[in-house]
């Protein structure tokens, strides 16, 4: 998901966005555990996307734009 993308969703639907992405990294981090997890870049991504929806709610916070 692109920064633009992630600018044109509203508060709410970046909380659930957000609540998302973290439970999809505690899955991965299980998979990976487990030696489940193929393709170990999707953590870093997740990790990304998660920084990225929490800089544009901080942004928002602090009514930067």
């Amino acid at each position: 998901m692109k920064v633009s993308e992630i600018r044109t969703l509203n508060t709410e639907e970046l909380l659930t966005k957000l609540e998302e992405a973290h439970e999809e990294l505690f899955n991965l981090r299980f998979r990976l555990a487990t030696r489940q997890l193929e393709n170990h870049r999707e953590i870093p991504n997740v990790k990304r996307r998660i920084a990225r929806i929490q800089t544009i709610l901080r942004e928002r916070e602090l009514s930067i734009e």
